[in-house]
């Protein structure tokens, strides 16, 4: 039974009201310790500003306040929960015959809107400040090297076969690789080339190896200023490769994977991020469960810390069950899908037993 329009908006700004306290104050909070860590940094670089290290803290933000939205919904849902018991509200709410199911549906289904609003509209728009953090992060405190100073391993495959390289470091844009070995295969998998250059930059359908020195176990070694190897990868690919997939924004997930598989790379870190921004809303929602099963009692019968304690308690466990999963997905232990559903399902349902055992047990 569906509760009355008037009652349902009423509980639902309650509880939109009090997630975005939440979430603001987390916000804020994060951008501040951000800024002041940044400015501690910016003592020793020359191109650093006030200006330019808030703009830069501001960019960073939304990406890590991204990771405590599902914490928002949960103490944001039991700051509404608790205000209403603490107004009495919830009294007179079943005292006309509604029960908790009915006035726990616009909860849900503010978790749900938020969750949705967060995949298609929040994480596009936090990962694109992430990216531009990136490259003002760089701006402001790069050295003179050019390279990423990190060992890069990249595995491709096109007409001509397979190629594994290996690089020392990437340039700032990271569509260069720089003291690059390149071993090849044939389609069948037999080895063919080892080659090593300088640099590698990828254009549009093949790599272009400078100062390259060609080795084989049938052929005398070659040396080339100039040398090609055929590639499915784009420069806008490679540079997406070495970004962290939760820089990459939603919309644009399915068809970086979909590349990345093209070219053999493993996408196992990306198809995880996609399956578990497809599973916050679900989580948003288990997280209104967790909440409602423990801030449901009434205030004169006391205990009010302990609930809330118990809140606290049950989303750190939901927190290092969401962790674990995503850990054994990363690692290939599990499948992403698994990974990525399995808290969300699992809180959902340990909230519902809680609610059941509470109200019909």
């Amino acid at each position: 039974m569906l509760i009355g329009r008037t009652l349902g908006f009423y509980f639902a700004r309650q509880f939109i009201k009090t997630i975005f306290i939440v979430f603001a104050t987390v916000f804020a909070l994060v951008y501040t310790l951000d800024f002041v860590e940044l400015m501690r940094r910016a003592g020793d670089a020359e191109n650093a500003t006030a200006g330019l290290v808030a703009q830069l803290a501001l960019f960073r933000t939304p990406a890590i306040a991204e990771q405590v939205m599902p914490f928002a919904v949960l103490f944001g849902s039991m700051a509404a929960l608790l205000q209403l018991s603490r107004k009495l509200e919830l009294v007179v709410a079943r005292a006309a015959g509604i029960s908790a199911w009915q006035f726990l549906q616009p909860g849900f289904l503010v978790a749900l809107l938020i969750g949705v609003g967060s995949v298609t509209v929040y994480n596009p728009v936090s990962a694109s400040l992430k990216q531009q953090a990136a490259e003002l992060e760089t701006s402001i405190f790069s050295r003179t090297t050019q390279t990423s100073g990190k060992v890069i391993w990249l595995r491709q495959k096109s007409q001509d076969g397979h190629a594994i390289f290996r690089a020392d470091g990437s340039r700032t844009d990271a569509a260069t690789l720089v003291g690059v070995t390149v071993y090849t295969f044939d389609l069948e998998g037999a080895f063919t080339h080892r080659i090593e250059a300088r640099e590698a930059t990828l254009h549009e359908g093949f790599w272009e190896l400078k100062n390259a020195r060609v080795l084989s176990a049938t052929e005398e070694p070659e040396s080339h200023e100039r040398y090609l190897i055929a590639s499915h990868l784009q420069p806008s690919q490679l540079r997406q490769s070495f970004i962290a997939p939760d820089s990459v924004p939603f919309w644009d997930l399915r068809e970086t994977i979909a590349r990345m598989d093209r070219a053999a790379i493993n996408t196992t870190a990306y198809r995880l991020h996609y399956d578990i921004l497809l599973a916050r809303p679900l989580l948003f929602i288990a997280m209104v469960f967790v909440a409602a099963s423990v801030s449901l009692r009434f205030f004169r019968f006391g205990g009010v810390a302990m609930m809330v304690l118990g809140g606290v308690a049950a989303g750190f466990m939901l927190y290092v069950a969401t962790e674990l999963m995503a850990e054994l997905g990363a690692s290939g232990i599990i499948s992403s899908a698994v990974a990525a559903w399995f808290p969300a399902v699992v809180g959902s349902l340990l909230g519902t037993l809680a609610l059941l055992y509470q109200e019909d047990g």
